[in-house]
């Protein structure tokens, strides 16, 4: 049974005061652990220089540490999409953000490269619970009018996170320690559980999702459905982008401007800020075009149209004359990246029926781990071999168009379902 288009683009109900309370304070909420999310995994690009004084790591024993994170964080996603819509969200979600923070501040007790490497993995299964929980409480606690609107919000954390992080971690590193970082950083978590377990009680499904909760994974109909390989193959073939600049800017900066750890912040935050509008517009554009009269299914791919031919900026970077106008150019390319995974996601909670959305999401963050984890290698190997970042760059120019072209060779007509 499908949803009328015309309804989804009709002006949105009005919820009662106390729903729409706690309706922003979910989203708030999930924001927060988001960002928390990002801030744990740049800290190691940041404090490179550091660790690699300490660890005695090359390029290439860098780009393998990234490696194991992604394949750690893919390897446990083929379970977190099961755990999250067998046990529920509040649940799921708590416990994730509990491991997480914990497997950060043990970075600070790691010895030996062996042990750090322990203490990633850990922080990598945990984390990856945290895209999926958050799709699943959107698609199960905020009503369709302002589920658009609440992701594109909720997709800016990675970035005000990733903006925050090289402003304060290289300065709070050089001042207390790598360790103290870790410890910091890690510590934030615990703080957010605390709030979770106080507020989420007071959340209620809604629509028709009053028994939204524990729920049997049909892994058949999943994996035999169309729009499930949508959604993975749009994720794997965009998300290689997100973990190339997150893991590597920091570093290409360095090479081809020479900025040191202390002058790094500034270019890089521009970059995440660029890419924290780009959610926030995403989510705005999309109901604008629903309301101009365009389908569910024009409406959202002219919206990632638009964003794939944004990024094309981003190769630009290469041939920048400063640090500042190669800022922009990834920036941008970020911006880009965000209101396409914006709409992706948005599509995604309208096209899979709300028991499977945790677990197709996470099929989808595996793709995309492991895409970010071939080019992470990738980026290593051409360093070591003297090419440079002009091949990453060349790749990331075209990948939403090609991302686009394969959503509409898998759905030629997006139709939005009621569960």
């Amino acid at each position: 049974m499908t949803i009328p288009e015309r309804q989804l683009g009709s002006p949105p109900s009005q919820p009662d005061k106390a729903a729409a309370r706690a309706q922003n304070v979910l989203i708030g909420l999930i924001f927060f652990a988001t960002a928390l999310n990002y801030v744990d995994r740049q800290v190691l690009a940041l404090l490179k220089p550091m660790l690699e004084a300490e660890f005695q790591w090359n390029d290439q024993q860098f780009a393998h540490l990234g490696s194991i994170f992604q394949l750690s964080a893919a390897v446990s996603l083929l379970g977190v999409g099961w755990f999250v819509d067998r046990f529920g969200v509040r649940l799921a979600y708590g416990v994730a953000v509990a491991v997480w923070s914990l497997a950060g501040m043990a970075h600070a007790l790691a010895a030996s490269v062996q042990q750090f490497v322990v203490a990633r993995a850990v922080l990598a299964t945990a984390e990856s619970v945290n895209t999926p929980a958050a799709m699943k409480t959107a698609a199960t606690y905020l009503p369709i009018e302002r589920r658009s609107v609440g992701i594109g919000i909720i997709n800016t954390a990675p970035n005000i996170g990733a903006i925050l992080t090289p402003l304060l971690i290289p300065p709070f590193a050089l001042a207390f320690g790598w360790k103290a970082a870790f410890v910091v950083t890690g510590g934030l978590g615990i703080v957010w559980l605390i709030a979770w377990r106080l507020s989420t009680s007071r959340l209620r499904p809604v629509g028709g999702q009053a028994k939204a909760g524990p729920a049997k994974v049909a892994w058949g109909e999943i994996l035999s459905d169309r729009r499930s390989w949508t959604v993975i193959g749009a994720k794997a073939i965009t998300d290689l982008v997100w973990w190339f600049v997150l893991f590597w800017a920091p570093d290409f900066f360095s090479r081809q401007f020479g900025l040191t750890q202390g002058t790094l912040g500034g270019p890089i935050a521009l970059v995440f800020t660029l890419a924290a509008l780009g959610a926030v517009s995403s989510g705005a554009l999309y109901p604008v075009l629903l309301h101009r009269g365009l389908s569910l299914n024009a409406a959202r791919k002219s919206a990632m149209l638009f964003f794939a031919l944004v990024v094309l900026l981003m190769p630009l970077a290469m041939i920048a004359p400063n640090p500042w106008i190669a800022a922009l150019c990834i920036g941008f390319g970020l911006f880009a990246h965000q209101g396409f995974s914006t709409n992706l996601f948005g599509m995604a909670t309208e096209i899979i029926p709300t028991r499977r959305i945790a677990t197709v999401i996470a099929l989808g963050a595996i793709g995309g781990n492991l895409t970010g984890t071939g080019i992470i290698e990738f980026a290593g190997w051409s360093l070591d071999h003297g090419l440079g970042y002009a091949p990453l760059f060349v790749i990331c120019g075209g990948a939403y168009l090609v991302a686009l072209a394969f959503i509409h060779l898998m759905q030629p007509k997006l139709v939005a379902v009621e569960d």
